[in-house]
């Protein structure tokens, strides 16, 4: 037993010492601090982005909000950038990350490593809208309609129930659509607004119309606009209308090719009929 002691305390002092002649050989100015810490924020999926490449240390991302701790993400990470969209799920709240620049070192080491601060970040108010989608659209031609719908785009936070909460959801009556459309054949362009995912304007018939959508978040000063959805056409007017008349001209020609038939074969049943009739008429008279 006595001999196991030894044996063990030996090998504690060797893992020490070498622990402390790794620390000590390694030049503490090799260690950079991190720089140009930025928020990369779309539809509240967010990433923390700086600079530059690590060579021999690692980086540690630490993330804390106006009123919680500390939380560590992407330890000891030789990347430079960190998903941390976990750690900000409330929205409105003022968020601060700092970037640790750290080397391999037994847990007991206290001496702090540097670090730099983000600047601070509100996902609500900084997070950019990604582009929107039209879901579908839906031309009535007996009202006049032209109905669009907006689908609204889904965030990285969750309900209880497992479903993804989508940007309506966070932001609801302070999100509004805005559809710019024109006439295909004119390039006047109309716009109007509404803060549901249901766009209806007036549509004349026989026209196609063209139609694109904007995002806005009303409280924001900044950062208030998405990019614009991809634009969508309804399909030509005229070309229902000569396809109606084709459909007409088709259903006529069969109509009339029909009645021929019919006519050539009454006439022949009527023509054997009566020569039919010719040729027994002799035998009658006898």
């Amino acid at each position: 037993m006595k001999t196991f002691g030894l044996h063990l305390q030996a090998l504690t002092l060797f893992c020490l010492t070498l622990c402390l002649q790794r620390t000590a050989a390694f030049d503490p100015k090799d260690i950079k601090t991190a720089i140009n810490i930025t928020w990369s924020s779309i539809n509240f999926k967010t990433i923390l982005e700086w600079k530059p490449k690590p060579e021999n240390y690692t980086y540690t991302v630490e993330v804390s909000g106006k009123y919680t701790d500390w939380e560590k993400r992407c330890i000891r990470s030789m990347e430079t950038e960190c998903d941390v969209t976990s750690l900000l799920e409330d929205v409105k709240d003022t968020h601060t990350a700092r970037v640790i620049s750290d080397i391999p070192v037994t847990e007991d080491f206290v001496e702090e490593f540097p670090h730099a601060e983000s600047p601070k970040f509100i996902p609500y108010e900084q997070t950019i809208l990604g582009k929107p989608v039209i879901d579908s659209f839906e031309l009535n031609k007996d009202d006049g309609k032209l109905n669009i719908f907006i689908k609204d785009a889904v965030t990285p936070y969750r309900f209880p129930n497992g479903s993804f909460k989508t940007i309506r959801d966070i932001f609801q009556n302070d999100l509004r659509y805005t559809l710019f459309y024109r006439k295909a054949s004119s390039t006047g362009r109309k716009q109007v607004s509404s803060t549901t995912n249901e766009i209806v304007i007036n549509a004349e018939n026989g026209e196609s119309y063209c139609f694109f959508v904007r995002a806005t978040i009303l409280s924001r000063k900044a950062n208030r606009d998405s990019q614009d959805s991809d634009e969508k056409c309804t399909p030509d007017g005229h070309n229902d209308f000569d396809l109606n008349i084709l459909v007409a001209v088709i259903s006529a020609v069969v109509l009339i090719v029909i009645i021929i038939v019919l006519s050539v074969i009454i006439c022949k049943c009527r023509k054997a009929k009566a020569e039919k009739s010719k040729e027994t008429k002799p035998l009658n008279e006898i």
